[in-house]
C-alpha cells in the first residue's frame, strides 16, 4: 500500500474520527478511544483514499487467497461508504458487486435484507468501519450466510484491538485492517 496514502488517510482520520476520553460505546463497553468513522469515510479526500488503499489490500491479498470474490458489503451505515468507494476503485481493474445488509428486512416491497449486487451462492468479503467486539461484523455474517452467501474474509478501516478481531476469526474468517489502534497511537 501507498505509505503516502495510508498516511494521509491516517491524518483524516485522526482529524476527523478519532476520540480520546471516556466513552459508554454501542456494545455497553467503557473506552477511551471513540471512532466516528463515518466522518471520514463520508468526506470526499477520506473516501477516495479509503477506496484507493481499501483495493490494493483486496487485489494484492484478499484475492489471491480467495479468487472467486464477487462482491463486497457489510451493515449499513458504517460498511455503505467504505464499499462502495472498493467498488468504485476495483471497476478499473476487477470490478467487484456492492452490497449493503439490512438491520432487519423490509416489510415492504421485495422485503429483502440485503440489498445491492449480491446473490445466493457467491462469496464475499464482509466489510466494516470499526471492530471493537465483533458483534456488528458477526451479525451482517450471519445475516449474508442466512441468504446463502460465503463470506470469505472481512475489511475493517480500524480494528480497536478488543477482541472483535479474535471473535471474527473463531468463525474461521481473516479479518484484514487498513488500521489497528497501534498504528493510531504509534
Amino acid at each position: 500500500m501507498s505509505s503516502d496514502a495510508k498516511n494521509e488517510l491516517l491524518q483524516i482520520l485522526l482529524a476527523k474520527s478519532i476520540k480520546t476520553g471516556h466513552f459508554i460505546l454501542a456494545s455497553g463497553k467503557e473506552s477511551d478511544l471513540y471512532c466516528d468513522c463515518r466522518v471520514t469515510t463520508l468526506d470526499p479526500r477520506g473516501a477516495n483514499l479509503i477506496g484507493e488503499l481499501g483495493w490494493q489490500l483486496v487485489r494484492d491479498v484478499i484475492l489471491p487467497r480467495f479468487p472467486g470474490v464477487s462482491a463486497i458489503g457489510g451493515m449499513t451505515m458504517g460498511a455503505d461508504p467504505i464499499s462502495l468507494a472498493v467498488g468504485m476503485y476495483s471497476a478499473a481493474e476487477r470490478p467487484l458487486g456492492v452490497f449493503t445488509v439490512r438491520k432487519e428486512a423490509k416489510d415492504h416491497g421485495r422485503g429483502k435484507r440485503i440489498e445491492g449486487n449480491f446473490s445466493a451462492g457467491s462469496e464475499v468479503i464482509v466489510v466494516d468501519d470499526v471492530i471493537t467486539t465483533g458483534g456488528s461484523t458477526l451479525k451482517a455474517i450471519d445475516a449474508i450466510e442466512a441468504e446463502g452467501g460465503k463470506v470469505v474474509a472481512a475489511l475493517v478501516l480500524v480494528d480497536r484491538e478488543e477482541g472483535g478481531k479474535e471473535a471474527i476469526e473463531s468463525r474461521g474468517l481473516p479479518v484484514y485492517a487498513l488500521y489497528s489502534r497501534h498504528d493510531i497511537f504509534q
